[in-house]
């Protein structure tokens, strides 16, 4: 008789609550059409008394482009430009110079430039700020409109100013514009080690991925004595394709969860059985450029003890965005969930903390210049969990082992230091990896 009480009791409760809940509802609804009320006032009064002639479409385009960047510095309106933009990062090429860029307080900033482009070759870094385009000052312009004017027709020259904090005088780098070709990933063999650059997380990265593993297996003849997972500079890219990328290298387990903004809205996703190479031993390497979808693969493979993260604290981003369509070209971009990795940990503003960390000491302005992270944008979403990160990093000791120069370390031929470790570290796991190298071929998934 107990369960039948209990039972009608709730729905009683439940429907006694319904007046209440009416009532409350209807003074959200009062207070949101006052907003609205203020909001078509200024609209109104905008459109007659500015002293141009305004555009309705360019009004409500910075209204809705004001609301949402209120929010957190992902969300955001996704007009027919953006559109482009996502079809280029996810599966097109372009003409253009290579860089990943972004706007803060009205400066042009650079996220990460692409590995073999225009703008890594001419020595453009991470944290520089773009100040004139061919001789134009940019500052107070859109994103948009500095993007268009960096894309163009290869072979057309384009010269950029910027500003590197820790330098006093600008740099001016020309440079000739290319066809970018998007190619998520690059794989070579050094020592008997395969290395693994995946450099984006577009339509086709857990399938190069893959296809890299087996052209490894290939040119040895035989496993590796281990993989070296190169995602520095990575900025994220589809989830999916980081969940995928995650499984190849895992046998079970969740890989990650998102979870929205209530309790019980949870999705978790797991690896398949098959980890394609072998349980042989991985080292990912990590720096403040890897973000989002890398930091998802980062951590389940840390989680899960599967490799060892190498490298420098990540970026941060341990939010989702899903596009939410609102005509044929047009969407809303929204933050709607966070993630978590395989532990519970959310990478939010504090990033993954690398196992071994391993400063670029080839990187001769590595020191002297600023880093840039989740923590460091307005309005970013704060980590519930408030983990203060300081404590980990400050040891108070300098490690004997970076402290070469990076002169010295060019003579000897390293021209990167991070890469270089990491090898000499798989390396001397000495007999163990070599005799699962030697094992049978992975089975077919």
């Amino acid at each position: 008789m107990v369960r039948p009480l209990l039972q009608a009791t709730a729905i009683v409760g439940a429907l006694a609550l319904v007046p209440i809940a009416n009532g409350a509802m209807a003074q959200v609804d009062s207070d949101s059409y006052r907003e609205l009320d203020t909001f078509m006032d200024v609209y109104n009064r905008v459109r007659a008394s500015y002293v141009d002639k305004v555009d309705d479409k360019v009004l409500v385009k910075g209204a809705i482009q004001g609301m949402l960047s209120a929010l957190d510095p992902h969300s955001s309106y996704v007009d027919a430009l953006d559109f482009d933009n996502m079809r280029i990062a996810t599966e097109g090429n372009y003409g253009g110079l290579g860089l990943t860029v972004t706007m803060i307080d009205g400066a042009i900033k650079v996220i990460a430039p692409t590995e073999d482009t225009p703008a890594a070759r001419a020595g453009i870094k991470a944290g520089d700020y773009i100040t004139h385009i061919d001789g134009k000052l940019i500052f107070g312009g859109s994103l948009d409109e500095a993007i268009t004017q960096m894309r163009g027709p290869p072979n057309t020259k384009v010269t950029l100013t910027l500003v590197r904090p820790g330098q006093e005088k600008p740099i001016t780098a020309t440079m000739t514009r290319e066809i970018i070709v998007q190619k998520p990933v690059k794989w070579e063999v050094k020592d008997g080690i395969g290395i693994i650059n995946i450099n984006t997380f577009s339509a086709q990265t857990g399938a190069d991925t893959r296809a890299a593993i087996a052209a490894i297996d290939k040119a040895l003849g035989r496993k590796p004595l281990g993989y070296v997972v190169d995602l520095r500079d990575n900025g994220g890219g589809l989830l999916n394709e980081a969940i995928e990328v995650s499984d190849v290298f895992l046998d079970h387990g969740e890989i990650v969860s998102q979870r929205g903004r209530e309790k019980t809205d949870i999705e978790r996703y797991y690896a398949e059985a098959g980890d394609l190479t072998q349980g042989l031993p991985i080292i990912v390497l990590v720096d403040a450029g890897t973000a989002s979808a890398s930091e998802i693969v980062a951590g389940a493979l840390q989680d899960h003890h599967r490799a060892i993260v190498m490298g420098e604290r990540t970026f941060g981003k341990g939010s989702v965005q899903t596009l939410l369509p609102l005509g044929p070209q047009t969407a809303l971009r929204l933050t709607t969930a966070r993630y978590y990795t395989p532990s519970g940990r959310s990478v939010q503003e504090g990033g993954i903390e690398p196992d071994l960390k391993v400063p670029q000491i080839s990187d001769p302005d590595y020191k002297d210049r600023p880093v840039f992270r989740e923590a460091d944008l307005r309005r970013h979403l704060i980590n519930e969990a408030k983990v203060d990160n300081s404590v980990l990093e400050d040891d108070g000791k300098p490690d004997p082992r970076f402290t070469e120069s990076a002169e010295a370390l060019k003579k000897r031929g390293i021209e990167d230091f991070q890469l270089h470790y990491a090898l000499q570290t798989l390396g001397r796991l000495g007999p163990a990896s070599r005799a699962v190298a030697t094992a049978t071929p992975a089975k077919k998934r």
